[in-house]
């Protein structure tokens, strides 16, 4: 029910029956979390909880996303709310107390999480502006970045391989003085996994075992950085001209850079559909309604009941079904639509996936069209046609459309064959069947491979389908045959390539 304000203290209604004799405005404060309307704190506690006129308990809480979340508090494996940790203190009803039992053991493994997720809020609240303000400096310093690859790509990427190099062995030598002194200090050998999860950082930064890992994970990435430049300096060399030409064709077609933008808005209304029918369809069907009795020999229990007429049918007053409840169990329904519901939402995930697939193949298609028109230009700037770049989109809109949605169509199977998997291992997982989990493990990793190699000849064929113009199986074929003929300096120089700029994203990123 919607309330103006949170509880912020811990009551009962049966306390506050009996502080109402002494001060009136125990009910003033407890009427606000009742019913409308219902004014009559003298009314016996057990027809009042029956017709659910007021909650049994307040419990101390704080507003998150339009939600009054209970304040508990884990210790030692104890649920604590409001400095109570005896419920049978703090309340009267039986049927309540294990109620409330209940629920804090189901809470309890969520309270960690909640706790962590509000704090996250609350820093974003309180720092949005400066996040912001980092932000648009990130986009300045990559947006010059970029630009100065055309002049001085040689000197900026070795700047930023020695200042990574320096970086690392600062870390490595950091974490060696750290660990030297908390070497000494007593409670420091604790293991990380006795700990657990802890919101406070400065937990784990007081364990040597952290700064150990730190320090080996450093050592090993020095190490691998080092031998990958020994071994790959020339290729570096074509890297780096490769860098500087695409830093010219940026120049020249200054639009490239804010077209993701446009790919952002397309995923926005792919995202807001998906969910929006997903809730429409959850939420399809009428209103069910169940008996819920605390005995369970009540022969009327999960049946289907009628609120509105539940207090007065033989149910309610069976000696059996004493204290039972006509509550909201789901929305559903007996008919055909009903029992493929889950189907349907497969069905939209499915549509999901492909719509989000299209608009990141329409971006690849779209910005490998513009290129191809710099790169085949034999004056630049001259030769290079007027607004390439809309250009591009028209074509990959007018022409391709139909490849672009099947190379996405085939991804997205692959996808959802993937999320089912998910879905079937967390269903297995309170089995005990080494056999089936090795499977499934198997499984899973094949349709990883199958996922990121699909992904990457997808991006490749839509590349020549913007280029020739084929359709998405010709151009496929051709980019796998094309990239076999080239394996070893495709591989070696992609990544040394991705490896460049992602050093740059770091930079900057650590930087600000």
């Amino acid at each position: 029910m919607c309330v103006s304000q949170c509880p912020d203290k811990f009551a009962t209604y049966t306390e506050m029956q009996l502080q109402h004799k002494l001060n009136k405005s125990y009910w003033q404060y407890y009427k606000q979390f009742c019913k409308p309307g219902f004014n009559n704190p003298d009314k016996p506690v057990s027809q009042v909880l029956r017709d659910e006129d007021c909650p049994s308990m307040i419990i101390p809480s704080r507003p998150f996303l339009q939600r009054c979340l209970p304040d508990f508090i884990t210790l030692n494996g104890t649920v604590t709310v409001a400095n109570r940790t005896r419920f049978k203190d703090a309340l009267e009803m039986p049927r309540s107390v294990t109620e409330l039992q209940h629920a804090a053991k189901g809470i309890t493994g969520l309270v960690d999480t909640k706790e962590m997720g509000m704090k996250i809020m609350e820093d974003y609240a309180k720092s949005w502006a400066w996040i912001l303000i980092g932000l648009l400096i990130s986009l300045a310093v990559s947006l010059v970045f970029i630009l100065l690859l055309r002049f001085t790509a040689g000197l900026l990427l070795w700047t930023t391989i020695i200042t990574v190099i320096l970086l690392l062995a600062y870390g490595m030598w950091y974490c060696s003085v750290e660990w030297s002194q908390l070497k000494h200090r007593p409670g420091s050998e604790v293991a990380i996994v006795e700990v657990g999860l802890q919101t406070d950082l400065q937990v784990y930064l007081q364990l040597t075992q952290t700064w150990i890992i730190l320090l080996v994970s450093l050592g090993v990435t020095e190490v691998s950085f080092l031998a990958m430049l020994i071994f790959l300096r020339r290729r570096v060399q074509v890297a780096i001209a490769l860098l500087r030409e695409a830093s010219k064709a940026i120049g020249h077609i200054m639009s490239t850079l804010f077209f993701p933008v446009v790919t952002f808005l397309l995923l926005t209304i792919c995202i807001s559909y998906w969910a929006v029918t997903a809730v429409y369809l959850a939420s399809s069907g009428e209103a069910i309604y169940k008996v819920m009795s605390p005995d369970v020999s009540c022969p009327y229990a999960n049946s289907t009941c009628n609120p509105e007429t539940f207090n007065r049918t033989n149910i309610s007053r069976s000696a059996l079904c004493l204290g039972s409840q006509c509550l909201f169990a789901f929305y559903g329904g007996e008919t055909s639509y009903h029992h493929y519901l889950f189907l349907l939402q497969l069905s939209n995930l499915l549509v999901f996936l492909w719509l989000v697939n299209f608009s990141l193949a329409l971006e690849q298609c779209t910005l490998a069209g513009t290129f191809a028109s710099y790169y085949w230009a034999k004056r630049k700037p001259q030769d290079i046609p007027p607004c390439p770049l809309f250009s591009s989109f028209s074509r990959a809109i007018r022409y391709h459309t139909g490849s672009l949605a099947f190379g996405a169509l085939i991804l997205s199977v692959v996808q959802l064959l993937r999320i089912i998997l998910e879905y079937l291992e967390q269903k297995l997982k309170g089995v005990d069947n080494s056999l089936s989990r090795f499977i499934m493990c198997c499984l899973r990793c094949c349709f990883w491979c199958l996922e990121k190699f699909i992904r990457y000849m997808n991006h490749n064929a839509y590349i020549m389908v913007a280029v020739y113009g084929k359709n998405f199986c010709t151009s496929a074929r051709e980019a796998f045959f094309l990239l076999m003929r080239n394996v070893v300096r495709v591989a070696v120089l992609d990544r040394v390539t991705d490896f460049l700029l992602f050093l740059g994203k770091v930079l900057i990123a650590g930087g600000v």
